[in-house]
């Protein structure tokens, strides 16, 4: 099941916000004593660092090598909105922001989109987004780049390694620049969603509401990792806490101020709430539901009722104390109209009532390269001096937005199969870590730049073709390629080598075999 469309997993937020706006949708400034969120937070395209109440956003350009950066010429704008980078080389088929991250570790991951028609065009593209090797969804702003607001998108993911990549692609359907506004990659403690298996699964925001709120969304300082919490009415009566609410006493770390306010209804009453307030595409689903009694905790200050979903058990004989609950399914069935009901226990004194609410679709990790090809390819990267515009990310996957030249098998774990880079203007060298490339079978660097030594490839017991012709390698040949027994093409021819042919490529069986133009005996 793919990702929600854009509809479902994002609320718009208007642009029209103050310089110091500490969040979005409040205008009032953070105080100063607290503390930035741990994490990232990047303005795409800007030059400098840019203060917005108490989190500092910092230029991309340590986090991304390609695409160009663009001002957004409206009055009044958020300064984090106010830049963004674009990609107009339509030959990349993806164009990758690398983040450092700290293996195991959960992040919040947040793309913001604001279209501002910075190149003069009627509506924004369509593209995708991708995390490390997992399509994420399709980026279409277009219904929000007419009201003159912007879009985000979440996603709660666990890093693989020590880097996350956040990507943008084209797609058939795409007809100019991808683009986006920030990034932002806020870690989360390990207790929060933790039984979701992050292994094999991530979280894409549907939405997260607090109850019977009024007014802007709460985001940080309020929620210390900076997640939005959109205010949800209907028609029923609203409530609001006396009592005092420790976010720790609940799963997933919720703010207090989120669980302010509720929805209600009187004593011996079924509480029926529609939410989320939008229809779902049949799908798998994390939903988390809070429960907090607003009334001043004594012993008769409890409330006891059950709660479905869609008419399906979801907790049977809740007590919503004072200190409050969190009850959540981690892997719902899901479709069409949500219904939350709350049936009261015949002898409860007051109604049931609902605080807040988070519900994310669960995505599928759409495969994952073998680590020590990732390791290898990255350094390749870092060995050219010009490597093609989508050398960052997974090197293999999604298999559509592979890097440009490299083959992959179907296997799991993905591996590297082949290298075709010829005729491509390359310059650099080709480091030691490339003989970890163990499952490779092709290499075909002809008519580039690259210069060095040729590595020891021994390793590389699967390459049958080895074609570095027409490039500036020096030095000797290293004996250790008369090791690789699969070795059946190996063209040296028009290089800077000296020395010895090794005997055991001069003897080995079925080598076909090119080193003219070398000061080769």
């Amino acid at each position: 099941m793919p990702p929600l469309p854009i509809a479902f997993l994002l609320l718009p937020l208007f642009f029209l916000l103050l310089a110091a706006t500490s969040r979005a949708g409040d205008p009032s400034p953070a105080p100063a004593a607290v503390p930035q969120p741990r994490g990232f937070y990047i303005n795409c395209g800007a030059d400098k660092e840019v203060q917005v109440g108490s989190i500092k956003w910092v230029p991309d350009a340590g986090f991304i090598a390609v695409g160009n950066a663009s001002a957004v010429d409206k009055p009044n704008i958020l300064p984090v909105l106010a830049t963004l980078r674009h990609f107009p080389d339509a030959t990349a088929r993806k164009y990758c922001y690398t983040v450092p991250a700290v293996k195991g570790s959960r992040y919040l991951v947040r793309t913001t989109y604001f279209y501002g028609g910075f190149d003069g065009g009627a509506e924004p593209a369509v593209f995708d987004q991708i995390i490390d090797g997992t399509l994420w969804s399709a980026v279409n702003t277009a219904d929000s780049a007419r009201r003159g607001m912007s879009t985000y998108f979440e996603m709660v993911a666990q890093a693989q390694g020590k880097s996350m990549s956040v990507c943008l692609a084209r797609r058939p359907d795409t007809k100019s620049s991808p683009f986006i506004s920030s990034l932002e990659l806020v870690n989360l403690e390990d207790s929060m969603y933790n039984t979701t298996d992050f292994g094999k699964y991530v979280l894409s925001t549907v939405t997260r509401s607090a109850m019977g709120a009024k007014g802007e969304i709460i985001s940080y300082p309020d929620d210390q990792y900076n997640r939005y919490w959109a205010p949800f009415m209907d028609g029923n009566p609203t409530t609001e806490s006396h009592s005092s609410i420790a976010p720790a006493d609940f799963w997933n770390l919720p703010p207090a101020k989120a669980l302010k306010g509720g929805i209600t209804t009187s004593r011996g009453k079924k509480l029926t709430v529609q939410w989320p307030p939008l229809e779902l595409p049949f799908a798998s689903y994390y939903v988390a539901l809070y429960f907090q009694d607003p009334r001043t905790a004594s012993p008769y200050s409890w409330r006891v009722f059950d709660v479905a979903m869609n008419g399906k058990d979801f907790f049977r004989g809740l007590n919503a104390s004072a200190a409050g609950v969190m009850v959540y399914s981690n892997m719902m069935q899901l479709a069409g109209k949500t219904e939350i009901l709350l049936t009261p226990n015949g002898t409860c004194p007051v109604g049931p009532l609902i605080n807040a609410a988070e519900i994310y679709q669960i995505v599928p990790v759409g495969g994952r390269t073998a680590t020590r090809d990732v390791g290898a390819m990255e350094d390749l990267a870092r060995s050219f001096k010009n490597p093609p515009p989508d050398w960052a990310g997974d090197p293999c996957l999604p298999r559509q937005n592979s890097w440009t030249g490299v083959g992959c098998s179907d296997a799991s774990p993905v591996r590297v199969l082949s290298l075709d880079l010829k005729n491509r203007s390359l310059s650099g060298s080709l480091p030691d870590s490339i003989g970890n490339l163990t499952g490779m079978n092709t290499i075909s660097l002809s008519g580039n730049k690259l210069s060095g030594p040729i590595p020891d490839l021994s390793s590389m017991q699967n390459l049958t073709v080895l074609h570095l012709d027409g490039n500036q390698f020096s030095g000797a040949i290293n004996p250790s390629l008369g090791n690789i027994t699969s070795l059946k093409e190996l063209y040296l021819n028009n290089n800077n080598l000296s020395g010895l042919i090794p005997p055991s490529l001069k003897t080995k069986p079925g080598l076909v075999m090119r080193t003219e133009g070398n000061k080769l005996q």
